[in-house]
């Protein structure tokens, strides 16, 4: 009897496999045939570099290597978009005026900055996916200000074109913010304080790196071992991923083949962002949710090994909606999991005075009430309208003893219901991004401001893309909380004209 139930229960298992199988490649079929549909691939999809080095060639670089072989590269891009690029308006293009200005910083690489005495700290600044240091040079100018060395790496298939991220892994990308953070050790000396800054999926890096410090105990940073950031600082922090992405693995099965080279790319779209790439990856999304999923069972373990206790302060700035990243997963995933040690996550609510607050769904109007910590471990600060009846806003801070408010000198704009997955790190008056944007430099686009009228579905981009929102009126705030972190770390805390 238990033979004859073994060799059932093996061809009802058999026989579940090739149902598996069937359907995997009835989906895979399916995905390859639709996205033959999307608009062409330029030269740009298809490029490859040959000095984009994987992480086993970065163990053993320093920061100058680093920065030379960048030089390589773009010298390497340039020659080959010269020979296979069309003329025409978008980035990319032979006479593209998208970009930087002659004689500007090209946000697309890496940059670096140093105080003219000694330096009173090191941070690390890590961009978001299929983004550009640009991102974050808001931030990276408030704490030269403030007499630190600023670090801001690309990231590997970053900042060049498209196809850089078809086959990049996140092993990749935290091979550079290793090396990034040795040279950081090295010009700010041993007993400097160091933060880490992560944008988006540049967040899930700081975590992960973090995390694999504090996985590695107590001891000095210094010689082999890699410096703990005494303070981590998150902006719309890639956590919680759309569940379905653990099977992107599978649809660009049939990529290698020209009929259903497409099948490789989520989106193909006009490139006209200089410091992003509109066309999207099916492997970004891949080696994203790799990261990230790695990221909740190393905290876990942490925990149950005791040593969550030597994980940094965490201080995230988040939207409530994010349609990006799962805000309950922020909460849940991260903050839930947290030590007590005084993290913090300012969330930033809606528009709840909008004219179109009657437009909100009911998770939306509802989302901020299943976001309160489960235990007392962490602080929530809310950003959102005094009343009802105001623009104005206030900050909220939920704390064992209750809800303590102060006003803030800051208001939504009236025609902003809320902010987005990728305003946060962008002050108004961003020449690129900004709602106000500054007029002294020009990048060839005005994406804050831009604005469509006409008929849907005439454009091949969506008009959700286009609308959504690409700053925050809220920056001020943002400022004002990481140079509170700053004057901990230093104990002073120096008068800039922004203050």
């Amino acid at each position: 009897m238990p033979t004859t139930l073994l060799r059932r229960a093996a061809r009802w298992f058999a026989w579940a496999l090739v149902v598996w199988l069937l359907l995997t490649a009835v989906v895979v079929l399916v995905v390859s045939f639709r996205a033959r549909a999307q608009p062409d691939l330029g030269p740009w999809h298809r490029i490859e570099l040959v000095h984009e080095r994987p992480a086993d060639d970065l163990r053993d670089i320093d920061w100058a290597a680093w920065r030379a072989n960048e030089d390589a590269l773009f010298a390497e891009l340039q020659e080959k978009l010269a020979e296979s690029a069309p003329a025409g308006r978008y980035r990319f293009e032979r006479g593209s005026r998208l970009g930087p200005p002659p004689g500007s910083t090209d946000w697309n690489r890496s940059y670096d900055s140093a105080p003219a005495g000694a330096p009173r700290g090191g941070v690390l600044l890590l961009h978001g996916l299929s983004d550009a240091p640009y991102s974050l040079h808001h931030v990276a100018d408030l704490y030269a200000a403030q007499g630190w060395v600023v670090l801001a790496p690309r990231l590997p298939g970053h900042g060049t074109v498209p196809s850089g991220l078809l086959t990049v892994r996140w092993q990749d990308w935290l091979a550079v913010v290793e090396l990034a953070m040795r040279e950081l050790r090295v010009r700010i000396g041993p007993d400097a304080p160091i933060h880490i800054v992560g944008y988006s999926n540049g967040a899930a890096l700081a975590l992960k790196y973090s995390l694999e410090r504090v996985a590695e105990g107590e001891g000095a940073d210094t010689g082999e071992r890699l410096p703990l950031p005494q303070q981590v600082i998150l902006l719309s922090p890639m956590v919680g991923i759309d569940g379905a992405a653990r099977f992107s693995g599978l649809l660009p099965l049939l990529g290698g083949f020209d009929y259903f080279e497409k099948s490789r790319w989520f989106d193909i779209q006009p490139e006209f962002n200089p410091f992003k790439y509109n066309s999207f990856p099916v492997n970004a999304v891949r080696q994203s949710w790799l990261l990230t999923t790695s990221l909740q069972p190393q905290l876990l373990a942490l925990r149950a090994a005791g040593g969550a206790q030597r994980m940094p302060p965490v201080l995230a700035f988040h939207s409530v909606l994010d349609s990006t990243v799962s805000t309950p997963a922020v909460v849940r995933a991260l903050f839930d999991k947290l030590p007590a040690n005084g993290s913090e996550l300012v969330l930033f609510d809606i528009n709840r005075q909008s004219l179109l607050a009657p437009l909100f769904t009911d998770d939306a109007n509802r989302m901020l009430e299943a976001l309160q910590p489960e235990d007392g471990g962490w602080t929530l600060t809310v950003i959102g309208n005094r009343d009802p009846g105001t623009l104005q806003v206030a900050e909220r801070r939920h704390g064992p003893a209750g809800v303590s408010e102060r006003p803030l000198p800051l208001a939504w704009p009236a025609e902003v219901y809320s902010l987005s997955h990728v305003a946060l790190p962008f002050p108004v008056d961003d020449p690129l991004y900004g709602l106000q944007p500054r007029t002294d430099i020009d990048y060839g686009i005005r994406l804050g401001t831009l604005r469509l009228h006409g008929e849907r579905g005439a454009l091949s981009v969506s008009a959700e893309q286009l609308a959504r929102i690409t700053s925050n009126p809220f920056f001020p705030y943002v400022r004002e909380r990481i140079g509170a972190t700053i004057e901990a770390s230093t104990g002073r805390r120096i008068p800039v004209p922004s203050d």
